[in-house]
């Protein structure tokens, strides 16, 4: 996929043009055919006078006498405003726009009105410890219904192997949380949650080095997957296959489970843990390549590339990135297995990738030394066709899904990532939002809707930061590491113990704004854009 430099939009503005306007201006209806509404024209060769202005019972008057002309166009025009606001026009937009259509007006004042109620939108991870009270969330993730705009059942991983399923639906202050689902699938920390295709089992990957499928019905533990050697650290499932699930772990490796099949010819582990363990059924070994030794005359074994990121393109292709540096990789998961390396010899041949990204966007902004990726994310709609990941370099990078060539980067001068920050795209596809590493609880928002549409080239300066807009959101304290999208809120979850719903309020906002030191006890909102 190639893409071609379009016009940015002149005189950008932190607010979006008013689409009520002008689908108001571009529907009025026709007026009345009659001599009196003409322009009167001075008697002298001065310029004319002004028309006078018609009142509503003017109107009224005139349309009396003639049955086709609408005897209410104000009354329409409001109706047709209140069809077309903003917000719903943007809902509409599903559709990646082609290469020569125009530019996607920018959602700014979308992003500038995300607000948090200090009561009702926040929730404490309550700890299953004697020893404490509450625990440090590590993931979470909103259902698939709630991505479509069913219930919003969010699930957060905990420091305590835990997993919370909250009802994270809009409340009143003084209304009762919903009752939580509690499962305690590990002992050990969560660093990645997600729900099975149908809603009805979540996925965890833990440091304990396994993942595990727990029922959300029953809260039990179904099956456990057995064989990374190091902590687990991403999961994807498959698109098609309900049955099939990819883990990407720190081990190096990348492993393919068919949850249909189970090993019971270990007794003693179905009596240790009550679950018969699965065992992988594809491996990708050293994924991202291994650590060269740093010399000496020890000679020591090479450690593997870290696995950060996984993601389906298509059923039977994964993309796949690493903590060493910025190349993703794509894999054939329909290649047969490994044939021997020679006659000589029984060693297989490693698994190569189908397809590597050609250059690496963390060399691009003057950086000594490549630096990897801790985060991967797809787009959707406007964004569809592109990847994005969250980079050590503290900046997000852009790819093409299809070539993995790097398309663009983008970032926020308070933008800081770690291992355990993570990405989220907006179901609508024009919104992606990252966490932070900061001490100030900053959730930043993205305007992806044009992202892609300028070729990445170095002599084209300031072409990112005029179709990217960057909003932070503050309300908590400490890193925020996981945060996810539903169909119109999403969440964050914090070091301080706490996880915060931010939803788009207009109302709210401007009384945020104009009373920010009576709102400030009851309200948290955004805190400016980036750039102007």
């Amino acid at each position: 996929m190639h893409y071609f430099p379009h016009k940015p939009l002149s005189n950008a503005t932190n607010v979006c043009p008013d689409s009520r306007a002008f689908l108001a201006v571009s529907s009025l209806p026709t007026p009345p055919q009659d001599a009196g509404c003409k322009r009167r024209m001075a008697q002298t060769d001065e310029t004319p006078t002004k028309r006078l202005r018609i009142t509503d019972a003017q109107v009224a008057d005139e349309t009396e006498e003639d049955s086709d002309i609408d005897t209410k166009p104000l009354d329409v025009l409001r109706s047709r405003a209140r069809r077309h606001t903003m917000f719903n026009l943007l809902k509409t937009a599903s559709i990646r726009p082609t290469l020569f259509a125009p530019t996607i007006l920018p959602s700014r004042c979308i992003l500038q009105s995300f607000v948090s109620s200090n009561k009702s939108d926040m929730y404490a991870c309550h700890s299953l410890s004697n020893n404490a009270f509450v625990t440090p969330p590590y993931a979470c993730a909103y259902s698939n219904g709630a991505k479509r705009n069913s219930t919003p059942f969010l699930a957060v991983a905990t420091e305590e192997g835990s997993v919370m399923i909250l009802n994270t639906s809009r409340r009143r202050d003084w209304d009762l949380e919903s009752q939580r689902t509690l499962l305690q699938p590990h002992h050990n920390g969560i660093f990645d949650v997600k729900w099975g295709p149908d809603d009805s089992v979540v996925a965890t990957a833990s440091g304990d080095k396994t993942t595990h499928i727990s029922s959300v019905e029953t809260q039990q533990v179904t099956q456990v997957l057995r064989g990374h050697s190091s902590t687990v650290k991403c999961i994807a499932w498959n698109p098609s296959h309900p049955d099939l699930i990819s883990t990407g772990s720190r081990d190096g490796n990348i492993y393919l489970w068919d949850l249909r099949l189970t090993n019971n010819s270990d007794p003693s582990l179905i009596m240790e843990e009550d679950t018969p363990p699965s065992y992988p059924i594809m491996a990708i070994d050293a994924a991202h390549g291994q650590e060269k030794n740093k010399g000496g005359k020890r000679k020591t074994k090479p450690l593997p590339r870290s696995v950060t990121g996984l993601l389906y393109t298509n059923e039977h292709t994964l993309v796949s990135s690493g903590s060493f540096d910025g190349v993703l990789n794509m894999w054939d998961l329909r290649q047969p297995k490994a044939k021997a390396a020679g006659k000589r010899t029984k060693k297989p041949i490693p698994m190569a990738p189908v397809c590597t990204s050609p250059t690496d966007p963390t060399m691009f902004h003057g950086a000594r030394r490549a630096r990897g990726l801790m985060s991967l994310c797809a787009g959707s709609g406007p964004s569809a066709g592109l990847l994005f990941a969250l980079g050590a370099d503290d900046r997000i990078h852009i790819y093409d899904s299809s070539t993995l060539i790097p398309v663009e980067s983008f970032t926020h001068p308070n933008l800081l990532s770690s291992f355990y920050v993570h990405l989220a795209s907006s179901p609508c596809g024009r919104w992606l939002a990252s966490g932070c590493s900061g001490k100030n609880g900053s959730v930043f928002l993205y305007d992806i809707s044009n992202a892609g549409r300028l070729t990445a080239s170095p002599h084209v300066r300031g072409a990112t930061e005029s179709l990217t807009a960057a909003m932070e959101l503050r309300g908590q304290a400490g890193e925020i590491g996981a945060v996810d999208w539903a169909n119109d809120m999403i969440a964050s979850c914090a070091d301080d113990r706490t996880v915060r719903v931010w939803r788009p309020d207009l109302d709210v906002y401007q009384g945020c704004i104009s009373q920010p030191e009576e709102k400030e006890w009851e309200w948290s909102w955004s805190r400016g854009i980036y750039p102007s």
